[in-house]
């Protein structure tokens, strides 16, 4: 097949539940395809698979993203286009100069204790929740609070409000996907997005009043003393999308890797014992299962990629899942190997882009999985799992699991 009825499987409901067959075949045409006008490509003229040309246009800040057209009239696409996920430089340098600060050794090093003590408490509802053969959902018990409440306390938000909070983000994220830009999803996500900008502004009056050790209560403070370069409307649509950044890949890696996980018995009866095999297995679950599959960049003069003409101004889609699994650069792409060498994945981005919250996931997952498996060492997945449908954030909504019946203390 070519290139565009590739693309196309990719947009169906088959090639969002199970991508890998198309990223294969994509593979088979090279590194980077030119692909024909069509209108649910937009302005997209290039798709690139392969790890090294994805991993040079992320490095390189002269291409940008672009906004969509009449951005200014949506509310969501106004939060998006004011956050440094979606600017370019200076805006972007600015913007997460700010938001960098934060994450420092010692605050991140204050974060451990914090994680084992929420996984604990989850591992007990799970255990309670599976007392007597009874089903667990994974993610509802576990996958998604264990990082929506290390990030809340991290960030400072009210655990009462996560489930309200939640409901939000799930109207954004299934607007941002390839299939989301419905005239209903958007009005959802407009919404979604006005309701989080008033929460958030009602959160950030309330540190002023009383400051925590938070993080919205340090950027409030240095916001309003002058020593930041942040207007209070960045700092709330940098928050949300923060937020959502920071969690939603972690919810992914938890809810996507278990059923990889539980079908090398070995790797799971050595975790609980084995550190460095537990980093070993974040990385190369973040590589097998990107929850982000792609991106798109601008080419910021006509230029050529790998060969392939690209008009300035043009997209380029980068397929960062279809880049984890290249075979030029990881040998049979397909298997998971937690002691796999080679360069790094791509899932949480690299260059100016880089995702911040990427040592914070990476540590819930490695303290989180021996954890898990030490308790429960039976284990085992009970129904088919749902995916969400998008491929934008693509992973596990829904995955039933036993806990076995006896878990070790």
């Amino acid at each position: 097949m070519d290139v565009d009825e590739i693309l196309t499987g990719l947009y169906r409901e088959p090639g969002r539940q199970n991508p890998y067959p198309w990223y294969a075949a994509l593979h088979r045409h090279g590194p980077v395809s030119a692909i024909a006008p069509r209108p649910e490509h937009r302005a997209i003229g290039v798709v690139v698979g392969g790890y090294d040309l994805v991993s040079q246009v992320l490095r390189d800040p002269a291409w940008s993203k672009q906004a969509p057209p009449g951005w200014q009239e949506q509310e969501i696409l106004r939060t998006l286009q004011s956050s440094m996920m979606f600017v370019n430089p200076p805006d972007h340098t600015r913007m997460r100069a700010v938001f960098a600060k934060t994450f420092t050794p010692r605050r991140l090093g204050a974060l451990e204790p914090v994680i084992v003590r929420v996984v604990d408490a989850q591992l007990e509802r799970m255990a309670e929740a599976g007392a007597d053969g009874g089903e667990v959902d994974f993610v509802a018990d576990f996958a998604y609070p264990v990082p929506a409440l290390v990030m809340a306390g991290f960030i400072g938000l009210p655990e009462a409000d996560l489930s309200w909070y939640r409901q939000r983000v799930d109207r954004i994220d299934e607007f941002l996907d390839v299939a989301g830009k419905t005239p209903q999803r958007l009005a959802r996500a407009n919404q979604a997005a006005g309701e989080l900008r008033a929460w958030y502004r009602e959160l950030i009056a309330h540190r002023r009043r009383h400051p925590g050790e938070d993080l919205v209560s340090g950027l409030v403070e240095a916001l309003d003393s002058g020593d930041v370069e942040l207007t209070e409307d960045e700092l709330v649509s940098n928050l949300i999308v923060l937020f959502n950044a920071s969690f939603v890949t972690t919810v992914y890696l938890f809810s996507n890797g278990l059923p990889v996980l539980l079908a090398h018995p070995d790797v799971v009866a050595a975790l609980p014992a084995d550190e460095e095999l537990a980093g070993g297995c974040v990385d190369e679950v973040l590589r097998l299962e990107s929850p982000v599959h792609f991106l798109a960049r601008a080419a910021p003069e006509d230029t050529t990629l790998g060969g392939v003409p690209v008009r300035r101004d043009e997209n380029v889609l980068l397929m960062i899942a279809a880049a984890n699994r290249d075979p030029a650069r990881f040998s049979d792409p397909d298997r998971f190997d937690p002691h796999r060498g080679g360069p790094p994945s791509l899932a949480f981005g690299v260059g100016p882009h880089f995702c911040l919250g990427a040592a914070v996931s990476r540590m819930e997952g490695r303290l989180a999985l021996p954890r898990l498996f030490a308790r429960f060492p039976r284990l085992a997945v009970t129904r088919t799992p749902t995916y969400s449908g998008s491929l934008f954030l693509r992973g596990i909504d829904k995955l039933f699991v036993s806990t076995g019946g006896q878990e070790t203390a």
